[in-house]
This record gives structure tokens, sequence and C-alpha cells, in this order.
């Protein structure tokens, strides 16, 4: 047999909404179904306890309490007083070879079978059977017949008890029909209202695919519907964050980019023309400048791409942190700094630390702090390093210059990407130094300040989480 392969397909496109109104109509069901069988159980048996009490009563009471039976003793019970007490049933009288005694016309005969024989026998005092070919409910209670062994057999047929049964279930079935009805209704009554804030999700992913919009949706309630949407709506923030930063960096590196390429293009144009022929020559030392310049300009281009490039590495991905000696993490950077120092003098002093984290970005970190205190210090000046503990479970490290430090007006944007203060503007660098500093610390848990250090210069303070090495 061959399937349809879009079979699979519809099966799995059942919506939600259908899912629950059948999951909602499937319980009430199950409920109903057992609730109707147990009702239905319990009125029965109770029923046929009713019929079996009735046929007891009624046998003992024909024979007024006496056990004995006989047509011409009046000190016991006749014939005529059981046909009289016992006018609404139907009754026989047995002897224990299980033969009935009362041929009388219109007495029906009963098939007798070994309930009634051992009752008439004597093995038992009394019982009950039921007999499927005539639908009776027989009842035998043993007796003397002319103090012989006998048994008296009263019976009474089944079938009104049974047609009240059918009705009973009939009213049963239709009352959990209608239950499974009103079920499925309120199952997609709750489905639509319950799963309106997945819809208004939905839509809005859907919105967001299709045109980028990252605009929160509408939010109410507070299950945990709402705690979904809500945290939707944080995504759609990181996101839209995150978005805007990308563009920021774009325009920004754009902008900062077109300033030293702009005048490479110049300095190689002027350098191009002047070999044209008939052009005027440019003198050695025209020369000589201008190739200065493409090498800073080209060192400039070179340590910006470098910033760009660490920048986006370090908001991409997501290092294998590792436990690290902050100690071990400064005194590289500080070899790699003094390299590039000149005269420049460092002041170290430093207290063992650890930490979890990702030692190549402290490190670039560090080095960012240290070479921005080197480019401010004066000729033949000394930068302060200090690592300590702060007392409250984060370390500090404080990077000092004697420079000119930093103007009020400058502090709340230092960590800004590309901005650069009036003085900085002669100096070489691209303007991220600080921003990477600030990344860094804020993706290890700690924070980076700014401020004015006793010497008159730059303070910068890199707080990091840990404990003491």
């Amino acid at each position: 047999m061959i399937f349809a392969p879009h079979d699979h397909g519809r099966r799995q496109r059942v919506s939600l909404r259908s899912r629950v109104t059948l999951l909602a109509a499937i319980c009430v069901a199950g409920a109903v179904a057992l609730v109707s069988l147990g009702a239905y159980l319990t009125v029965q048996q109770n029923l046929y306890a009713q019929v079996d009490d009735n046929l007891k009563a009624r046998a003992s009471n024909a024979l007024n309490g006496r056990p004995g039976l006989d047509v011409r003793n009046n000190n016991q019970t006749t014939i005529s007083d059981l046909a009289l007490a016992l006018s609404d049933v139907k009754f026989t009288i047995i002897d224990e070879d299980g033969t009935q005694l009362i041929p009388q016309a219109g007495m029906a005969r009963f098939p007798i079978g070994d309930e009634e024989r051992e009752v008439a026998e004597g093995v038992r005092l009394d019982g009950f059977h039921t007999d499927q070919k005539t639908d009776y409910r027989i009842y035998s209670l043993r007796i003397k017949v002319q103090d012989e062994p006998g048994a008296l057999v009263v019976a009474q047929r089944l079938g009104p008890t049974k047609q009240l049964l059918n009705d009973l279930a009939l009213v049963l079935v239709l009352i959990s029909g209608a239950g499974v009805v009103v079920a499925a209704l309120a199952g997609t009554a709750v489905a639509r209202t319950g799963l309106r804030p997945v819809e208004r999700l939905t839509r809005a992913t859907e919105r967001v695919a299709r045109t980028g919009d990252l605009r929160p949706i509408q939010v109410s309630g507070d299950d945990e519907l709402a705690r979904l949407s809500h945290s939707f709506n944080t995504m759609l923030g990181a996101v839209s964050d995150a978005r805007d930063r990308q563009r920021s960096l774009v325009a920004d590196a754009g902008h900062e980019l077109r300033t030293p390429l702009t005048s490479l293009r110049t300095n190689l144009e002027l350098l191009m023309a002047s070999e044209a022929p008939g052009a005027p020559k440019l003198s050695d030392e025209d020369k000589a400048e201008i190739q200065d310049d493409l090498r800073g300009q080209l060192d400039e281009l070179t340590t910006l791409i470098g910033d760009l490039v660490e920048l986006a590495r370090e908001e991409g991905t997501q290092a294998a942190w590792e436990p690290v000696e902050l100690v071990e993490v400064v005194e590289q950077a500080l070899d790699r700094a003094r390299r590039r120092a000149g005269d420049i003098e460092f002041d170290v002093s430093l207290t063992p630390w650890r930490l979890i984290g990702d030692a190549g970005t402290l490190e670039r970190a560090v080095l960012n702090l240290l070479d921005n205190a080197v480019k401010f210090s004066p000729p033949d000046g000394t930068v302060r390093v200090r690592l300590g503990s702060a007392g409250d479970g984060f370390a500090v490290l404080e990077v000092a210059d004697q420079g000119i430090g930093i103007a009020d007006e400058d502090l709340p944007r230092v960590f800004d990407r590309f901005y650069r203060s009036q003085e900085a503007r002669t100096l070489p660098g691209s303007g991220l130094g600080l921003a990477i500093v600030q990344q860094a610390a804020l993706r290890h848990g700690g924070e980076v300040l700014a401020g004015r250090s006793p010497e008159g210069g730059a303070l910068f303070s890199l707080r990091l989480p840990g404990m003491p090495g």
C-alpha cells in the first residue's frame, strides 16, 4: 500500500489549538465515562439488591415466621395464605426431589435448578439464582411441607429492572455526549484565549524575520506565557541594542578610516604626479616628509584596523575561560609596554590575585591602560602600577601617569568608541583602546573607572572579581 507523501506533513500540521481542544475533550470524555460507568454499576447493584431483598422479605412474611406448610392444618401456613401474601410475584413449592407441588391452573412452573434442590434437601437454608432463559430472579427458602423437607420458591421478572437500567444507560450516554461537546467548546475557548499571547509571539517572530522590525510585542497578565513574552521582548531589546551598536561601530569606523585613507590617497597622488613627465619634481626633503607621513598613516591605519578586529572579536565570540593569575597577566603586559615606552619608568607593586577568565583579553586590556599612560606621560615620567585587594571580593589594578590628566568634560566619555579629547587628537591612537578595556572589564563581571591621580595625571582603576592568590 502506497501512502501519499504529504500525509505525514498533514498530521504534523495539526494546530496547537486543535490539540488542546482534542485533549480537553478526551480528558472530559474519560472522566465522564468513568463517572457514568461507576454510577451505572452502583445503581445496577442496588436495584438487583433491592429485588433480592424484596423476594426474601416477601417469602419470610408470607410464612408468618412459621417454617411449615399444610393445606389441612390451620396451625400452619396454607397455600391460600401464600397465594394471598404473594399475589404480585410468582411462587411455587417443591419437595426434596425438586418436584413442584402446586399444580393449580394459572401457576407458572419454574425451571428448578440445583440451587433450589439443595435448599429443599436441607443443604442450605436459602439461596438465589437467575434463570437466563425466563429472565427471572429466583429465591428459594427451606420449609417443611407436611413434615417433609421442601422449599418455597419465589420469583420476580427482571424485565422492569433491566428496562430501568437501559433508560439510565441512555441518559448517561446522552449526558456524557453533551459533556464532551461542552468540553470541546470550552477547550476551544480556553485554547483561543490562552494561546492568544503565543499567536502574538508567532506574528512578532514572523514580522522580525520578514521586516527586521524589532519593536516589542504587547504583554498582558503575569502567567507563564506573559513571562515568555517578556523574555522575547528582552531578546528583541538585546538584538536591537546589538544591531545599533553594530551600526554605530560601522559608522564610526567608516568615519575614522576615511581620514587616514584620504591622507594616504593624497600623498600617493602627489608622489605619482611628481613622477609624471613634465611635472615639477619634489625635493628630497619633500619626498622624505611625504614618506614619513605615509608610514605614520599606515601605522595609524594598522592600529585602527587591529583595534576594530579586537573589538569585534570580543563582541562576537566567547573564549574558553580558565583560572588566571592576574599578576602574571600584568607582568606580561608590562614587558610589552616597556619595549615601546622609551625613557618612561614603571613603578610597580603587585599583590597575587586569582580569577576565572580569559587571560588574553585581560592582557590586552592591561596593555591598553599602560600604553595610554605612556602616551600621555611627560619625557622621563613615571607610570605607577598597583594591584591589590579592595576588601570586597574584588581586586583593583590602578594605572596612573604624570600627564595633564583628563578634563572634567571628557570624563563621562573617555570609554566611548572613537572618542578622543582635544589633547589626544594630536597623538597617535584609534580612540578604541579604552573601549576595549571597558568591554573586557564588563565581560569579567568588573568595571573600569577614570579619574585624577595624586600626581595630577590620569588614573584608571580596573576592578575585577576573584580571590587572593
